[in-house]
């Protein structure tokens, strides 16, 4: 958990100029996350995506979408990478009532998997970079997520 925290926090930092963060935000705060244990286990990489939304709107002050679930490794220069899980992901997101997914596109593949009837009713976007992600994940958002985005999709 403590490598994926580190790896969002480094990539919102090199992209503060696409957020219009200050330039010196950095040297007057300091960040300190805590996810405590309790009885969730919680699974470090898989958080990367999730971390760098809530560090984003936390030095933005722009609220994340109500409605999204999201999972998804996050490397150094902004890749979402694949996770494992995906139907249980899936089905946690549904039994919170959550519409939207974020997932990487590199899992677009594992829905052959996946029971039809999980995904009705749910939007699914496949994210291949943190600006993607960010772009679907927050209520308003100034900048273009990458040329590579593939939009959402609304499987059966």
């Amino acid at each position: 958990m403590k490598e994926s925290a580190q790896a969002a926090l480094s990539y919102i930092r090199s992209r503060g100029h696409h957020f219009k963060l200050p330039e010196d935000i950095f040297s007057e705060i300091d960040i300190h996350l805590h996810v405590p244990a309790g009885a969730i286990p919680k699974d470090g990489p898989s958080a990367g995506i999730t971390l760098a939304s809530a560090l984003t709107s936390a030095l933005t002050n722009i609220p994340v979408r109500h409605n999204v679930a999201m999972t998804g490794e996050v490397t150094l220069r902004g890749r979402v990478l694949p996770v494992g899980g995906l139907k249980e992901k899936i089905l946690a997101a549904r039994r919170e009532k959550l519409s939207r997914v974020i997932l990487p596109k590199r899992n677009q593949k594992d829905f052959e998997d996946i029971p039809k009837h999980l995904l009705r009713g749910m939007q699914f976007i496949f994210a291949e970079t943190v600006d993607d992600v960010l772009h679907a994940a927050l209520s308003s958002i100034k900048f273009k997520p990458s040329s590579r985005a593939q939009g959402a999709s609304n499987l059966p």
